[in-house]
């Protein structure tokens, strides 16, 4: 298994730890969309936190989705996951590059922007989906899947998310970590970790230097035994299909079809997750437009 995810609990239960190696789901990622630095690290960041935000929250058959709206070049983030650890996303503006932050790197919050906001849904198998939003705070993402995390669903917790872009826009690592505070969770544990978070490198650094998803965790936390819990591969996958876009060609009005056949002579859907196409004949759509009247 090359990408996976850690689950952990930490000072007997007091903190759930995770951490992600995504590198291969980013890679995809960028490969399929063909995103240029800025918006490499914007998507990358986006699927490693929907990701971490999944596992935390979705059991069996749920799904969530990430829609991050911003201000700034790459415009909106949409972000499908599942508690399989399964992740497909794309953006509105691929081809974004912009000069280094003052840190030297990769300026996130210029590209994400800092005015819009950050919205999940999440599919319980419930008649509506649940929906909390709040407003972006930072742009650089992994403190704004914090502020969601306190505001709207009230647990406190700290999210690191990393992608580190080589010069040829290739992606050389991915990966984030989030902790959990639970009830009971003393003031001096929470000092200790706050500290640490302070001084701690970022995840693509750690993982350049080979450090594993339980080792990042046994960075963050050198005083104490980190009981890992589980071990769950995670990867780039998009559910897409020519019966489920012709579903949706199906529910068109009979005149947009028509138009379709006499104009076009067929049609092509493109999957906005992952880039597949799919042709569909004149005959392809008369078919689908004779199965929908029955």
């Amino acid at each position: 298994m090359t990408d996976y995810m850690v689950k952990s609990l930490v000072y007997k239960g007091a903190l759930r730890a995770y951490a992600v190696d995504a590198t291969e789901v980013v890679r995809e990622a960028q490969k399929r969309h063909d995103t240029w630095s800025a918006a490499s690290a914007a998507l990358g960041r986006s699927l490693v936190g929907t990701l971490l935000l999944a596992a935390a929250s979705m059991k069996g058959d749920e799904k969530m989705t990430v829609k991050i709206n911003g201000n700034g070049p790459v415009g909106g983030i949409v972000i499908d996951a599942n508690s399989k650890g399964e992740v497909k996303g794309y953006l509105q503006h691929p081809h974004v590059h912009l000069p280094l932050n003052p840190n030297h790197k990769i300026d996130v919050k210029g590209a994400v922007g800092t005015e819009g906001f950050l919205a999940v849904t999440k599919d319980l198998g419930l008649k509506e989906p649940f929906t909390g939003q709040v407003p972006l705070i930072s742009g650089e993402l992994g403190e704004d899947f914090t502020y969601y995390l306190a505001k709207s669903e009230q647990i406190p917790s700290a999210v690191g998310l990393s992608v580190f872009v080589n010069d040829d826009n290739s992606i050389e690592t991915a990966g984030g970590f989030m902790i959990q505070v639970l009830p009971g969770a003393s003031d001096e544990i929470l000092t200790k970790l706050e500290q640490r978070l302070a001084k701690l490198p970022l995840v693509s650094e750690m993982m350049r230097q080979g450090k594993t998803p339980e080792a990042i965790l046994e960075t963050i936390f050198p005083d104490t035994e980190v009981e890992f819990l589980e071990r769950q591969p995670v990867a780039f996958k998009c559910d897409c299909s020519k019966e489920r876009f012709a579903e949706a060609l199906a529910s068109l009005p009979q005149a947009d079809i028509d138009d379709m056949i006499a104009k076009d002579h067929g049609a092509q859907a493109v999957c906005h997750f992952c880039g597949a196409k799919y042709d569909y004949s004149e005959a392809d759509l008369k078919q689908i437009m004779k199965e929908a009247r029955a």
